[in-house]
């Protein structure tokens, strides 16, 4: 639990931050009300989703293959029905359409602040946190972190349109898709479009994590948390379509940024699921970004490696 005035907050936290039940001075969202400003919802567009046929597939791992404590076993039979799917996790360009549209304020805005990871947050940034995670400290509470300042106040955006959007809880990304005509999709789903054909597959391509040395995704490389080497060509996010696609044409499945997916982590609680790892994943520590790996957060956290991607029904495109 985190405390007022402390410098450090205690949480049992691996993939990324929550806010859980934060309160130590900086300001909630509670004091900060929304701003949605009157809207007409778009008629949803197949621009940039892929129809995806749906079927019967094995779903989950093996008690040696993933985490047990996750729910991603047993394997089991799981059947889907069409869907269409967005081809990469939403860029900053198509979510600052959603901002300039509505004028909503994110979680992160309404807090006041976000998790950064501290590799990425400048020197200048870094003499101003107060504040970091007990049990995972390569997590800074940045204030004025947030979709448009992913280090915090002295970064932005301009140069990251093609990126995924980061910092959005899963709130956010409710709130785009209701606006764009979409859905986040089911961890049933999400799974079955990210092995991409392929039966009981580690990653979206097969079992080898870099076949014939060639980078497929974008994880950790080097000394967790200290050093990143890099050589799959970025420290933080990657461009949404970098890498190859997966069989379905899908894009970075696997690593980049966590993807919401609607679904509770558990029957009870209210933890959402999260999908697909990030680039802070890495064997060592976190080998979630194998594609039936499971991870959570609480609804309203946000950090610099959570995005989302959308879903759509077939009967109403």
């Amino acid at each position: 639990m985190r405390s007022h005035g402390s410098k450090e907050i205690k949480l049992s936290s691996c993939c990324s931050a929550s806010r859980e039940s934060a309160r130590f001075g900086v300001k909630t969202a509670a004091d900060t009300p929304n701003v949605v400003s009157n809207y007409a919802v778009p008629q949803l567009q197949r621009e940039g989703m892929l129809y995806l046929h749906g079927g019967t597939f094995l779903m989950g791992a093996d008690e040696k293959e993933g985490f047990p404590e996750d729910g991603e076993g047993p394997v089991r039979d799981t059947t889907v029905s069409p869907f269409y799917m967005d081809e990469t996790a939403v860029t900053n360009e198509r979510f600052s359409r959603f901002i300039n549209e509505t004028g909503y304020i994110t979680d992160a805005e309404k807090y006041g602040w976000s998790f950064v990871f501290h590799l990425l947050v400048s020197s200048e940034t870094a003499k101003l946190v107060k504040h970091k995670v007990t049990e995972t400290p390569w997590w800074y509470v940045v204030e004025g972190a947030n979709w448009r300042h992913p280090e915090g106040p002295d970064s932005g955006v301009d140069n990251r349109y093609d990126h995924p959007v980061i910092h959005v809880s899963w709130n956010d990304a409710i709130a785009y898709c209701n606006w764009a005509g979409k859905r986040l999709p089911k961890e049933t789903e999400w799974e079955y479009a990210a092995r991409g054909g392929l039966v009981q597959k580690r990653y979206p391509w097969g079992d080898e994590l870099e076949p014939d040395g060639e980078h497929r995704c974008n994880i950790w490389q080097g000394d967790f948390p200290y050093h990143n080497t890099t050589k799959d060509g970025y420290l933080g996010t990657a461009p949404a379509r970098s890498y190859q696609p997966n069989g379905f044409g899908l894009y970075n499945m696997s690593g980049n940024v966590w993807e919401w997916a609607d679904d509770a982590f558990h029957s009870s609680g209210e933890s959402k699921s999260m999908r697909g790892g990030s680039y802070l994943c890495h064997n060592s520590y976190c080998n979630r970004y194998r594609v039936a790996a499971r991870s959570k957060n609480t609804p309203d956290s946000s950090s610099g490696n959570v995005g989302f991607r959308c879903v759509a029904d077939v009967d109403i495109v």
